[in-house]
């Protein structure tokens, strides 16, 4: 049985069209997708402790 996955994007998101990434939270997966081309796009998991641990690196390198 498949589970229909719940995507959302950043609230730094817009409606302009503009490059940005949705995710979807699952209990032990991360599921990642282009927003731009919706349910035709490619999309890939992690586990949520490599999701955990690229949100904080990409948080702590922030400029």
């Amino acid at each position: 049985m498949s589970t229909e996955l719940s995507w959302f994007k950043s609230s730094y998101s817009d409606d302009q069209g503009g490059e940005c990434l949705e995710v979807a939270a699952c209990p032990h997966s991360i599921h990642v997708r282009d927003s731009k081309l919706g349910a035709r796009s490619p999309q890939f998991s992690v586990t949520s402790d490599t999701w955990t641990a690229f949100v904080t690196y990409a948080h702590d390198t922030a400029a």
